[in-house]
């Protein structure tokens, strides 16, 4: 699993990539809240995580895993650790989901 981002911060560059945006924001009950986060994600450059040829190696490597008896879990979680792994750019993240992606893949662990 990752560091908490706290303790990146100011120490590495961080960007934060659209369909992340979307799932973390959409988790927000106060509005209150979801201000805030707005406020800090904003100061953040915005990635774009899925196009065509995102959306082809993401189905490639969801197979290749399923070959392996691994079955991911979210789409999503499979178009972001492509994304990152296809743009060599580490992942942030907590969700065991990914590690397959970091032991079969190459994603990279932040």
């Amino acid at each position: 699993m990752c560091p908490a981002p706290d303790g990146l911060l100011g120490v590495t560059p961080l960007a934060i990539g659209d369909l992340i945006l979307v799932e973390v924001m959409q988790g927000f009950r106060h509005d209150r809240d979801g201000a805030t986060a707005r406020h800090l994600f904003r100061s953040l450059p915005l990635l774009p995580m899925l196009d065509g040829s995102n959306a082809w190696k993401a189905a490639d490597n969801y197979r290749q895993l399923r070959r392996r008896g691994i079955t991911v879990r979210k789409t999503i979680d499979g178009i972001i650790a492509t994304a990152c792994i296809e743009a060599n750019l580490p992942l942030l993240f907590s969700d065991r989901d990914f590690q397959p992606y970091v032991e079969h893949l190459g994603l990279v662990a932040a």
